[in-house]
């Protein structure tokens, strides 16, 4: 599996409908709420064949709520 991260900015007032809509989807692995420019940072795992730039526009961005993304593809964990 190949993992990745994805911070998520909502529109004012939807970040816990945009969060309980990624854990009913059953497609992240784990969700923060964050503080900053962005509202929360998800973590997903991908097949290595997947595409991740269709799984983010297809999967997560299609969302209601979602205002604007910025993927972070990790190379090693340590």
């Amino acid at each position: 599996m190949v993992p990745f991260f994805v911070q998520i900015k909502c529109q004012l007032g939807k970040s816990y409908e945009v969060a309980d809509a990624l854990a009913n989807a059953e497609i992240a692995s784990e969700i923060y709420s964050t503080a900053g420019e962005f509202d929360l940072l998800v973590k997903f795992y991908v097949d290595p064949e997947t595409d991740i730039g269709h799984f983010v526009n297809q999967q997560v961005q299609t969302i209601p709520g979602i205002q604007d993304t910025l993927t972070i593809i990790t190379f090693k964990a340590f």
